[in-house]
């Protein structure tokens, strides 16, 4: 089964990227954990660019992975109580085409509290239903000190929720 990771996150060493990092080390035999096209990449919605022509290059790849995706997990930190800007205009420009409908998602929240991210994880759930996606978990992943800036989190309870992210997603 192919998962497609998303970054909510524009920073390289954010701890979300981490958790999805982390994804890759620990994904069972016949899971393969591929990363999506940056969600920074994807140019500001308009729907005036697809009555006039083609969507561009960055929205159909990322339009290409979700649909051959078995499931998507998405990592990605609040802002502002909600998802990111960048992240809620590569999802908009899925509302007309459908890659999400039906799709099993499972959202993490990497945050320095361990209550932390919940209005973030909310606001993207709300966006992602709306597309008729099926969120099979959603979850605070506390990041503690020692793992805030690594490549990958080490600490057991973050690693535990990334697999627990994980076979939520294969047993759909």
């Amino acid at each position: 089964m192919r998962i497609l990771a998303v970054s909510g996150s524009l920073q390289a060493r954010s701890s979300n990227a981490a958790l999805l990092r982390t994804a890759h080390r620990v994904a069972p035999a016949g899971i393969d954990v591929v990363d999506s096209v940056p969600v920074g990449d994807v140019p500001p919605f308009n729907p005036d660019i697809e009555r006039d022509g083609p969507a561009p290059d960055a929205v159909m790849t990322w339009r290409d992975q979700l649909a051959s995706a078995g499931g998507v997990l998405i990592a990605s930190p609040e802002y502002a109580h909600s998802l990111p800007g960048s992240l809620k205009n590569a999802l908009d420009w899925l509302v007309g085409s459908g890659e999400l409908y039906g799709k099993p998602v499972a959202v993490l929240c990497g945050s320095p509290r361990p209550n932390g991210g919940v209005l973030g994880r909310q606001a993207l759930e709300q966006t992602l239903r709306a597309q008729g996606a099926t969120i099979v978990l959603s979850a605070t992943v506390a990041v503690v000190a020692a793992d805030k800036g690594a490549a990958e989190v080490r600490h057991p309870a973050a690693v535990e929720a990334v697999a627990a992210a994980l076979a939520a997603l294969s047993s759909r």
